[in-house]
């Protein structure tokens, strides 16, 4: 039986075909706020806390294949025949991975920094760059987007593999959103993620089963999921749209917001979802029921 994740709710009550937010690692429900934000008033969104993540803790290891079990038991809970899927990162692979196991009720994607074969090629990181991101997001914490911390730690430390765009704004969400959800990362989270890297990962073979409407947002200097897995996944699935923005990396979601928003809202527009789904969701912050 699948754990009873902690979940977030927007847009209760929308009558139109509601939007499974899946984060990535590490991170928790309230990264994706930024996505639910950007679809207000068109789509009932909810984010679960990952097994392992947030306040979905277990203590017991997991392979990872247990978030495959714990998401469709949500959707079974929420009553969703349909849905569409956003996953960023991690949570792209365990999107890609439901709808190839739930094709009747996923009717679209939308992968964000992912890939159906993520490639990495993050240089090697040392001493002065775990220091220095500590001292950095500390700090950041104290004082969300403080220019001087940005300036004299933050570039220097592992959020310049992260990001490109060094704002102000970038650095309130990593102190609002990435910061909370690193830290409550289990360890039991982090071992299953290993594991898996360990084995290997590899669907592409699969993509041609995807007839449904999938929507690939990369940036072009993501050194974490590459762009070109990125692309080499959009070449192998029958209906993609590919959208790449220059001067970014993986969380280019917090760098570029507006854009970002503004592309899914107008993919969302373009597609023609079913009328009338069913649409039941948790009150806001509560696990489904």
């Amino acid at each position: 039986m699948g754990l009873q994740l902690h979940c977030r709710v927007w847009g209760e009550g929308i009558p139109s075909l509601p939007i499974l937010l899946l984060h990535g690692h590490p991170g928790n429900a309230d990264c994706m706020e930024v996505f639910a934000e950007a679809v207000a008033g068109m789509h009932p969104c909810v984010a679960p806390d990952l097994r392992g993540y947030g306040r979905s803790q277990v203590r017991d290891p997991f392979e990872m294949s247990a978030h495959l079990e714990d998401l469709q038991e949500l959707l079974d809970r929420l009553g969703w025949r349909e849905c569409l899927l956003l996953g960023w990162s991690l949570g792209g692979i365990l999107a890609l991975e439901l709808a190839l196991r739930l094709p009747g009720r996923v009717k679209g994607l939308v992968l964000v920094a992912s890939a159906a074969c993520p490639r990495s090629n993050h240089p090697p990181t040392d001493f002065w760059d775990q220091l220095n991101t500590g001292i950095a997001s500390l700090l950041n914490w104290l004082w969300p987007g403080w220019s001087w911390n940005i300036n004299t730690f933050g570039r220097r430390s592992l959020y310049r593999y992260l990001i490109q765009r060094h704002t102000p704004r970038t650095y309130r969400y990593l102190a609002q959103a990435a910061l909370p959800a690193y830290l409550h990362t289990s360890p039991q989270a982090r071992q299953a993620l290993r594991a898996a890297l360990r084995q290997g990962y590899n669907r592409e073979g699969e993509l041609h089963r995807l007839h449904l409407p999938v929507l690939i947002l990369a940036a072009e200097q993501d050194c974490h999921i590459t762009v070109a897995s990125s692309l080499a996944t959009a070449r192998l699935l029958p209906q993609c749209t590919c959208i790449v923005y220059p001067n970014v990396a993986h969380l280019f979601p917090w760098e570029i917001p507006e854009q970002v928003g503004q592309d899914l809202r107008r993919w969302l527009r373009a597609q023609d979802w079913a009328k009338g789904g069913s649409c039941k969701v948790p009150s806001e912050g509560g696990a489904a029921s």
